[in-house]
């Protein structure tokens, strides 16, 4: 072969019906919350619980698509099994979140935690933790040998800095409500920071798990960077980054939140889903 002969694009790997299906259910559940400022009451109620299911959904068959049954079991007992615990000793006894209590709008419940709770918990570790490893991967190119462990204390990070904007929602909601609401964030009235604490310590105990019961390696066959491929987790968290900030500042009348959470979430949101773009496969190195 001559100097100057191309060298040939290896082809992509073929998308996956499973992959296909949790980026549909991904839109899904984002059409859903498009609805909330146009929606109240009960009907309100009912879309916001359909959104997280389907959302969970998303990240479960994606989980289960690109990185195996193991990885579908950590997600499902690592963040919904975790989370589930977590509420329910934090609702008994005000540890680690603060002592706060569930108004009962929100049902089934389970261990006196709405069910939707754990799910909510499970839908957003997927891409988190896919986001604390994006970024790891990032920082390993860029400036050598980072440990594989440092995508726990990001993921977490974002996993905890997406509550910025979930609390508020649903204190303005109802659903939900802290006997001691202060000290708070400056422009996020009624949520304490003992809660922000919390959620960091859980999510660092989830994120966890998942460090260890995901596979780092994709399964054989799947292109782990396709457009399509990557597509339920990264539309899932951009669209709650962008989404939850413009919601806050456009329609909800909560700009110290979307500011917050615009912020906060981006730290690690912004790196990831850029670092997913730039290593799509199809894109030859200089694109």
């Amino acid at each position: 072969m001559s100097a100057t002969e191309a060298v040939p694009l290896r082809r992509p790997l073929a998308v996956t019906g499973g992959q296909r299906v949790a980026l549909l259910l991904a839109a899904v559940a984002v059409v859903v919350q498009i609805t909330y400022p146009l929606l109240s009451g009960h009907v309100l109620i009912t879309a916001t619980v359909t959104s997280v299911l389907v959302f969970a959904a998303a990240s479960l068959i994606s989980a289960l698509a690109t990185h195996g049954l193991r990885a579908a079991a950590a997600l499902a007992l690592g963040a919904g099994g975790v989370g589930l615990l977590a509420e329910a000793v934090g609702v008994s006894t005000g540890f680690p979140f603060g002592d706060y209590a569930y108004a009962g709008t929100l049902r089934p419940q389970v261990l006196g935690v709405p069910a939707v709770v754990p799910a909510a918990w499970l839908m957003m570790a997927w891409p988190t933790m896919l986001a604390g490893r994006s970024v790891v991967d990032l920082l390993r190119r860029r400036f050598g040998p980072v440990p594989h462990w440092a995508a726990v204390p990001l993921a977490a990070w974002l996993l905890t800095a997406w509550d910025l904007s979930l609390d508020p929602q649903m204190v303005a909601a109802g659903h939900w409500s802290w006997e001691h609401p202060a000290p708070a964030l400056p422009g996020i009235p009624g949520i304490p920071l003992t809660n922000y604490a919390g959620w960091l310590l859980v999510s660092l105990v989830v994120h966890a798990v998942l460090h260890v019961g995901v596979p780092r390696g994709v399964r054989r066959g799947v292109a782990p960077g396709a457009a399509i491929g990557a597509g339920a987790p990264a539309l899932l968290l951009g669209w709650t980054w962008l989404g939850s900030a413009l919601g806050n500042a456009v329609f909800f009348g909560r700009p110290w939140v979307a500011l917050w959470v615009f912020v906060a979430m981006g730290l690690v949101a912004l790196p990831a889903l850029a670092h997913l773009r730039h290593r799509a496969p199809g894109r030859s190195p200089t694109s």
